[in-house]
């Protein structure tokens, strides 16, 4: 006997009758020959008669109840959630102004002036900003680029691709003709390739590095590139006399060709960074032995000189392989190879570096790295061959390894997330630390994304013009999709604040990805599982508007969406894909220009406030901070005097 999802609920809910034991008979007609045995009646559920089933049967009917009444709960809990949705307020979604469609499937682009570079199977392709047109395809690769960057040189551009085969090349694209520099690490012998695996550029493109892999080893070799050279071996010296950028206007016809027959400058090669190697014993006899070791105070701090024999070392293992013996048992996969994460810094008082070193201002000075799974974070100087010895200028020792790190784009501010969960944040500009604090636990750091410092003026979000010193903000996203606003200002000390939670009820809603929107104060884009795009401003926390490609495209990768903002222009591009048959190319780069919609194109256009229509006894951080310091004392004076 088996019964419906209600009808199981009904007899839960009907209340235990008296059941006699004995045989059922028709009841004599007076009451004096009933039974007044009391034993002969019991209290007994009514569902328990479905008991006298024999088994497998019995069985079989309580699992096909138990899954009806579980259904029956997933169905109602869907309904709710269906009705929820329906009641809250959907944000306005805005479609792209333009859509550029491939056949092959661009994995990475990049942005840099009015250009946009895609990749494709054979090289990239340089289209139109303003109009998504195309204007050149460079097929000069022969291989698909699964990664690109783009670095503004001023008038000219650096370009980066990365292919497949891991070879990285780089591209200088100067008014009309692009040039091939040179192939970092293609090499005759296929025996010996190495691996690109990363790369940065620095700000202004003075310097690159590249991480790269082979032979089961892994290292950074950093490259200074004769951007002055480049100028003049193209005959373009007016440029080299004024290295400041100009105000561009738009260009609609642009014309490119490949250059193949002029030949460039190389890079020069001047530093090989490896990872640190493993602590082991000392071979030192004597403490005195350390200290002269070390070398005034460069490279304390590594661990790599000290006083602690081999025989301390063997102990602590002992130790540790008896405690933990049960976790250690077993197979073990092999370590991958160390990776590294690195930043070029300008020169700033916090960077300790030779006296008789002199760096240009505004160009870069020194790198800083950090490999998986170290508790350092080293920085090197810049300012040497590839003959001098490659040892770190200055060592910044954590309490757990670093796990993420983000530089600003005005290079100023640096954050240090290590694994625990703690956040240092660093200013490098005026040479002191803003601030330690720790996230929610069980909340590790997945990535931080830095905004332009904004404040809330007359009810929106604005830029201050001019310099602002000691005034950070960036929102950190965590493993668990939360996303937290970080503040810093001087020496108050860091602020965090939840702006958007991990979705209880709604696992689709978890964010995925964050971009800032630069062209927006205080505004990000959010990328969530169910692939819907939200533009946020961080001040309220709220939901601006949305942005969707056009049925039935949509995005793909989610967890990874390719998704391009630009720095400069009121632009960002998204790659969508349409389903098997919809499309003859099932793929498309779509433009959105923020000027376009009616709720964005005054916050785009009126983004910026001077600071002396400020009032800066509402926003005090809005002044310098020798002004800030200025009014203090002239408060406290004024205070005092009339106590």
């Amino acid at each position: 006997m088996m019964s419906s999802p209600d009808g199981s609920r009904a007899q839960k809910m009907r209340l235990p009758i008296f059941t006699h034991k004995e045989r059922l008979e028709v009841p004599s007609p007076t009451e004096k020959d009933w039974s007044k045995d009391e034993e002969d009646y019991v209290f007994k559920d009514p569902d328990q008669e479905l008991d006298s089933l024999p088994q497998p049967y019995r069985m079989i009917n309580k699992l096909v109840n138990l899954l009806f009444d579980r259904s029956w709960e997933v169905i109602e809990e869907r309904d709710r959630l269906r009705e929820a949705e329906v009641s809250r307020i959907q944000p306005t979604i805005y479609p792209p102004v333009f859509e550029s469609k491939f056949s092959e499937m661009p994995k990475c682009m990049a942005i840099s002036q009015d250009y946009v570079f895609i990749a494709g199977a054979k090289g990239f392709s340089i289209y139109n900003l303003y109009d998504a047109k195309l204007i050149y395809v460079c097929d000069k690769i022969k291989a698909e680029v699964t990664s690109i960057w783009a670095t503004d040189l001023g008038s000219e551009i650096l370009i980066v691709p990365l292919d497949e085969m891991g070879i990285v090349r780089l591209f200088y694209l100067c008014k009309d003709g692009l040039f091939l520099v040179k192939t970092i690490n293609e090499v005759d012998d296929t025996a010996k390739q190495t691996t690109c695996v990363k790369t940065e550029v620095s700000h202004g493109g003075d310097f690159a590095a590249f991480l790269l892999q082979g032979a089961g080893d892994t290292w950074l070799d950093v490259y200074k590139l004769p951007k002055e050279s480049w100028l003049k071996e193209l005959e373009h010296p007016q440029v080299a006399m004024n290295p400041k950028k100009k105000v561009r206007q738009p260009q609609l016809d642009i014309n490119i060709c490949f250059k193949g027959d002029v030949k460039l400058s190389f890079p020069v090669h001047i530093i090989k960074i490896k990872p640190p190697k493993p602590i082991t014993g000392t071979t030192f006899k004597s403490p005195l032995e350390v200290f002269a070791k070390t070398e005034g105070c460069y490279g304390l701090g590594s661990g790599q000189n000290h006083f602690i024999k081999d025989s301390l070392w063997e102990q602590q293992s002992t130790i540790f392989n008896a405690t933990y013996k049960k976790y250690l048992d077993g197979e073990w996969e092999e370590e991958p190879l160390s990776v590294a994460t690195f930043h070029f810094l300008l020169p700033s008082c916090i960077i300790s570096m030779p006296t008789e070193v002199k760096s240009p201002s505004g160009v870069a000075c020194a790198l800083g790295i950090h490999w998986t799974g170290r508790h350092n974070y080293f920085i090197y100087s810049l300012n040497r061959t590839l003959k001098d010895k490659a040892d770190p200028e200055g060592v910044w020792p954590c309490a757990a390894p670093i796990a993420v790190s983000q530089l600003s784009s005005c290079c100023s501010y640096l954050v240090l997330a290590c694994e625990d969960g703690v956040l240092t944040l660093w200013d490098l500009a005026e040479g002191f630390p803003l601030g330690v604090i720790a996230l929610p636990e069980g909340r590790p750091c997945q990535s931080i994304h830095f905004l332009k410092y904004f404040i809330v003026h007359e009810g929106r979000n604005v830029y201050l013009e001019g310099p602002v010193k000691s005034q950070m903000m960036c929102v950190v996203l965590c493993t668990d999709s939360s996303l937290h606003l970080l503040a810093a200002q001087g020496t108050r000390g860091p602020t965090l604040r939840v702006l958007v939670d991990r979705p209880a009820k709604h696992p689709g809603e978890a964010l995925c990805a964050v971009v800032p929107a630069p062209a927006l104060p205080g505004m990000v884009l959010t990328v969530s599982r169910n692939g819907c795009v939200h533009l946020l401003d961080v001040a309220g926390p709220q939901v601006v508007c949305a942005f969707a490609p056009p049925r039935p495209c949509h995005l793909a990768v989610t967890w990874k969406p390719v998704c391009v903002v630009s720095l400069h222009h009121p632009y960002f591009l998204l790659r969508g894909d349409y389903p098997d048959g919809a499309s003859d190319t099932p793929y498309s780069v779509f433009y959105f220009h923020f000027d376009s919609y009616p709720l964005l194109e005054n916050i785009s256009r009126n983004c910026c406030i001077s600071q002396a229509d400020v009032d800066t006894t509402a926003f005090p951080q809005a002044l310098p901070l020798e002004k800030r310091c200025e009014s203090f004392l002239q408060k406290r004076k004024r205070g005092m005097s009339s106590g």
